[in-house]
């Protein structure tokens, strides 16, 4: 699996795993698990973003 497929899907699984958290964190009123997941969310756009820019340079 190319380096660009793995981090576009990591990057995607790290905003479900994210989002997750973040709802479950409002769920129970949790707030450092909600502000864990919106990190975790963020951190995965930016996984999936450094996916796609390595597809266009070819790597």
């Amino acid at each position: 699996m190319k380096s660009s497929t793995k981090d576009k899907a990591g990057g995607k699984m790290h905003q479900i795993k994210g989002k997750v958290k973040e709802v479950a964190g409002k769920t129970v009123g949790n707030r450092d698990l909600e502000r864990e997941g919106k990190v975790e969310n963020q951190e995965g756009k930016v996984q999936e973003k450094t996916g796609g820019l390595k597809k266009a340079v070819g790597k």
